[in-house]
């Protein structure tokens, strides 16, 4: 790559190193090649470079860059790239964009290592990597860059081994993804159980809630059976008669009523009996006679007796 006669180029005044009227970068383009070496910048002007797509060719060696900002990725139309002489201690994570990028020359600047997308620059067949505080295994991968063979096959060797390190990162990335997929479904099914076990509390709770009152309503039911409760006539709730002296005094009751009945039927038959021998033509039997005596003397009884009449008068008749 063509490097620049020594000059430093030093922006217009007024103009930051951004600003692409002082930088001249229009003017600075030799056909698809673009010089910026030597011009003590620490910002890489990106608005400015990705308004020249035909700069394919780009040196930014001999300057002050740190870091690069991850807009610079944004600049796919580069091939070759000279970042050499810097104080670069890392590149931008989406470094694998630059997918046209077929020379890269990084030498002499603060690398550690390269990020994982290094591994996308599947079009890069030069790389450079002597000068920098590479870790063991890196810079073993990387080798020289003595000469155009030596160059070529660091880029191949480098490009493999960042596909390694890929690889593996997508796989330890799936494992965990894979975990983090276990953990919430075990999350999911624990939660799903204790839902169904509250669920399942809720409805034994609901049922014995159910049965106690259910229980409750029976035996008020049997208590109000066993221990009704009648009003005296003054309307004041009466104590509840207990079912012994219920039952006693429905047998009495029930024996009285059947003794009436008797009675009554007796009495009847008494006053059949007489109606027949008054009446009838049966004086002179047996029966008739004594009966008729009888009557008789009750009559004459009831004549004589002036109290028993009292009595008698006394009992009020409907």
């Amino acid at each position: 790559m063509p490097k620049n006669s020594g000059k430093q180029v030093t922006p217009a005044a007024g103009s930051g190193p951004g600003s692409g009227s002082g930088l001249g970068l229009r003017e600075r383009l030799d056909g698809h090649e673009l010089d910026l070496s030597l011009s003590g910048l620490s910002e890489a002007p990106v608005r400015e470079l990705a308004a020249l797509p035909k700069a394919t060719t780009l040196d930014l060696s001999c300057n002050s860059f740190v870091l690069l900002p991850p807009e610079f990725c944004s600049l796919t139309h580069l091939i070759r790239l000279d970042l050499s002489k810097n104080q670069l201690q890392e590149l931008p994570s989406d470094f694998g964009r630059l997918v046209n990028l077929q020379h890269l020359d990084l030498y002499n600047n603060k690398l550690i290592s390269l990020p994982v997308t290094f591994a996308q620059l599947k079009n890069l067949k030069w790389l450079d990597l002597k000068g920098n505080p590479l870790d063991s295994t890196l810079k073993k991968v990387a080798g020289d860059c003595l000469d155009e063979k030596q160059c070529k096959q660091s880029a191949a060797n480098v490009l493999r081994y960042m596909k390694t390190i890929q690889s593996e990162q997508d796989r330890e990335k799936q494992r965990r993804l894979q975990v983090e997929r276990e953990i919430e479904k075990r999350q999911e099914a624990e939660l799903r159980a204790k839902e169904a076990r509250e669920r399942d509390l809720r409805k034994r709770e609901k049922m014995e809630e159910k049965e106690r009152r259910r229980k409750e309503y029976d035996a008020q039911k049997i208590q109000q059976l066993n221990e009704p409760k009648e009003k005296n006539y003054d309307g004041v709730l009466e104590k509840p008669v207990s079912s012994t002296r219920l039952s006693t005094s429905h047998k009495r009751h029930s024996f009285c009523w059947v003794l009436v009945k008797v009675l009554l039927f007796l009495l009847f038959c008494t006053i059949a009996t007489v109606v027949m021998c008054r009446k009838i033509e049966l004086p002179h039997k047996q029966l008739c006679s004594t009966v008729n005596h009888l009557y008789e003397d009750a009559l004459h009884y009831l004549q004589r007796n002036q109290a028993l009449q009292r009595m008698l008068r006394s009992i009020p008749f409907p």
